[in-house]
């Protein structure tokens, strides 16, 4: 490696500490959970991990994943097609797009591999794709390298939806797919599916969505945005995860009709050319949807819990952004700001994380809050405490 290249990497990143953009990572010891142990020793109220159902460290799914090692080994060492497929992997495809509201779905190693292997097999230079401006990178990446005409519409606007709608249409596209996230991962905005839903079908075009936010919590039986917006079963693609709410371990899926998911078998590069997931993944995500399945006591009470958040810490005196999903943002502003808050929060017992630029856009920075089914009203209690404590140390609040 050349001296240049080294000196230009260095001075890439003094820049980033300078502008402080800088972003360190914690350790912790303990599994995940609403009390999470960091390496100095600290138990902390854990207020930004995606466990939002508190599944994580779930007695029966992590039982399930010891059984599943047992039954069917550590790892497939090899792709789906050559012998990487087990029972396990088409049980949990069959009951995950049964979950959603599909077919049939197949399953990738990581939800960015979903999106990132979506695109390209499916549409091409004749057809249009027209995508939130706020979609997750993944998507983005996703799209890029798809052949399709581009459009991308201002935020959750119907009206500029319309217009991308009305363009692709005048440019001949011949078939055309809308591509939103089902809840926006920085501000927690649920997406108006059941509206963009009603835009397609006027313009007869294809409507997907990626619910990596939403499945297992969102809706009254926890289906994601589509039960949440009245379209259950009436939406063409769905991609989800089970990193977060569904267990928080890793691997994604798509999910649509069968014969979408048949192409992707056949052609989709990161299940073609990477490992599947290992069967541990797979029998604990069966055992989280046998979970869901028989109750909604964790969706309702993580539904409990965000209502008094939202209300309390705006009571402290944050500002948040309105909504009613488990995602809280705590706005700030400025990013040195929002990394002090979070320093302050973590003596005070609170693990947060600040959020900046360029994960969110310039002058848009703040604590991400997550709210979590295996919090206890106590914890929430001292965490708005901790907060109105360190927003009153550094001015943020009166």
């Amino acid at each position: 490696m050349t001296t240049a290249f080294l000196a230009h990497i260095r001075a890439e990143l003094d820049q980033t500490r300078a502008a402080g953009l800088f972003k360190d990572e914690r350790v912790i010891v303990t599994p995940q959970g609403a009390l999470v142990r960091t390496s100095d020793g600290r138990e902390v109220i854990n207020l930004c991990a995606n466990n939002y159902l508190g599944l994580s460290s779930h007695p029966r799914v992590i039982e399930a994943a010891h059984e599943a090692l047992r039954t069917h080994g550590y790892g497939m060492s090899s792709v789906r097609f050559i012998c990487g497929t087990q029972d396990l992997h088409k049980r949990l495809e069959s009951r995950i797009a049964e979950f959603v509201g599909c077919e049939d779905a197949i399953l990738y190693a990581a939800a960015f591999d979903a999106n990132g292997g979506l695109f390209e097999p499916l549409l091409g230079e004749q057809d249009a794709i027209v995508s939130d401006e706020l979609n997750h990178a993944s998507i983005i990446d996703g799209i890029r390298l798809c052949k399709a005409k581009r459009f991308r519409y201002k935020h959750n606007d119907m009206a500029d939806l319309e217009r991308c709608l009305e363009e692709a249409k005048a440019a001949g596209a011949r078939f055309t797919l809308v591509f939103t996230d089902g809840v926006f991962s920085m501000d927690g905005t649920i997406a108006q599916l059941d509206r963009i839903r009603a835009l397609a079908d006027r313009f007869g075009a294809l409507v997907g969505v990626d619910e990596c936010h939403a499945s297992g919590f969102v809706g009254r039986t926890g289906r994601g945005t589509p039960e949440h917006r009245g379209v259950f079963g009436k939406i063409d693609i769905i991609t989800g995860t089970f990193g977060k709410a569904l267990g928080g371990a890793s691997g994604g899926f798509t999910a649509a009709k069968r014969e979408v998911v048949e192409l992707l078998r056949q052609r989709s590069r990161p299940y073609l050319f990477s490992n599947t997931l290992m069967p541990a993944i797979a029998g604990a995500s069966l055992a989280v949807l046998d979970l869901l399945s028989e109750s909604t006591a964790l969706r309702d009470k993580l539904e409990d819990n965000t209502r008094y958040f939202r209300q309390a810490i705006q009571d402290a005196g944050f500002e948040i952004k309105p909504g009613e999903h488990a995602i809280v943002p705590i706005m700030v502003y400025d990013a040195v700001k929002a990394q002090q808050l979070a320093k302050r929060l973590l003596e005070l017992g609170v693990y947060v994380v600040g959020f900046f630029y360029p994960v969110v856009p310039q002058g848009q920075a703040r604590i991400r809050t997550q709210l979590s089914a295996a919090h206890d009203r106590a914890q929430l209690e001292r965490a708005v405490a901790a907060f109105a404590q360190a927003g009153r140390e550094l001015g943020l609040v009166k």
